[in-house]
């Protein structure tokens, strides 16, 4: 069975049938405690015995004799105590129980509804002053509405003193004149041009007298050259100065630089949209990715389009670089002699001395 210190004051306990004592009474005690105590040396066992009899534990029963109410538990399981220990030792439970309620009254009262002649009144009156209320409100707002549709705006006046004579009802209206347009007000007039004095007439006579020489210099070789590198994020691998090669990702992808064999791997990442990693000039690398589409290939700065596979080895990578390099500075250099090539064919050619201004040789 469950011990009463654990469960409610309901549970029930059956003492053993025990007719080797005489059994007592509490009406004689002083106290409820000194009457439990009387009645256990009478049945000459010890606190201990009552405790596995009852399975309540020997300090609660000793705080009962001693009537020691604040070592107890709450007071539904010390009346369960009380009872179960009354029982054990063959004296009367209701008895005991009533005389633990004299002793140790309970100190809590519940609330109780509010009675009288004063509430009475109260519950008279309510609905009168809730019409009173009522009646209040509904004038309080009545009058707000009607302030407001006294004061509102009225409609303006027409424009028109009066209506012309030609307009006549049931008739159609006569052509209407229309006069000449009015000039935009001042304050729509766009302001004149602000000319310098003097500037301007020393500049269009240098207009007029140049020579357009640039316009007979023909177009040198075009240099195709690519959106430039923008880093959105973190760039890891090779320094700037000695890389040639950026490899950026368009969005979240994987990207491993491993050996040929695969044997060793110098970098290993899922790379974030925006970052990249540049290749270093030598090594027998090799880049692996998850989606070739998914890294924007950068030489020498400049953007060269897409990887064109998932293995890419980072050697081929450089040579393109370099390629790319020579191409551009040889584009460059053709460009620089196309323009100086243009330059002197448009300066004027030197004259040569005229013969008579060439003097013989005096004889002797």
């Amino acid at each position: 069975m469950t011990p009463l210190d654990q469960e409610s004051e309901f549970e029930t306990y059956a003492a053993p049938a025990r007719d080797d004592f005489q059994t007592a009474s509490l009406a004689d005690a002083p106290t409820l405690g000194e009457g439990l105590r009387a009645a256990r040396e009478a049945s000459l066992r010890s606190l201990e015995q009552l405790a596995d009899a009852t399975r309540v534990r020997g300090e609660y029963l000793r705080a009962l004799e001693e009537n020691a109410w604040s070592l107890l538990p709450s007071r539904p399981f010390t009346l369960g105590y009380v009872r179960a220990y009354a029982r054990a030792l063959g004296l009367d439970e209701e008895a005991a129980a009533d005389r633990f309620r004299l002793e140790y009254p309970d100190q809590s009262e519940k609330l109780q509804a509010p009675v009288g002649s004063e509430l009475e009144d109260v519950k008279k009156r309510s609905p009168w002053l809730l019409g009173v209320v009522g009646v209040a409100v509904v004038a309080v707002v009545a009058w707000n509405v009607t302030q407001r549709i006294m004061t509102a705006d009225r409609a303006p006046p027409s424009a028109l003193a009066e209506t012309p004579t030609t307009w006549k009802e049931g008739e159609p209206l006569s052509v209407v004149q229309v006069s000449a347009p009015m000039p935009a007000p001042a304050d729509q007039t766009v302001p004149a041009p602000y000319i310098t004095p003097g500037l301007d007439p020393e500049a269009q006579a240098a207009a007029a007298t140049a020579t357009p020489a640039t316009a007979a210099v023909p177009p040198g070789p075009q240099i195709n050259v690519g959106a430039a590198f923008n880093p959105k994020g973190a760039v890891y691998g090779a320094a700037p100065n000695v890389s040639g090669v950026t490899l950026q990702a368009r969005k979240p992808a994987n990207i491993v630089v491993r050996n040929a064999d695969g044997s060793v791997v110098y970098f290993a990442r899922q790379l974030a949209e925006g970052e990249a990693w540049r290749a270093p000039l030598s090594g027998n690398m090799v880049v692996d990715v998850s989606e070739p589409l998914a890294f924007a290939v950068y030489l020498n700065g400049e953007y060269r389009g897409s990887l064109d596979g998932n293995l890419v080895p980072v050697s081929r990578l450089n040579q393109m670089a370099a390629s790319s390099q020579a191409a551009a500075a040889r584009a460059a250099a053709a460009q620089a002699a196309a323009a100086e090539r243009a330059r002197q064919q448009a300066a004027p050619p030197t004259p040569a001395p005229s013969p008579a201004t060439i003097e013989a040789p005096h004889p002797g």
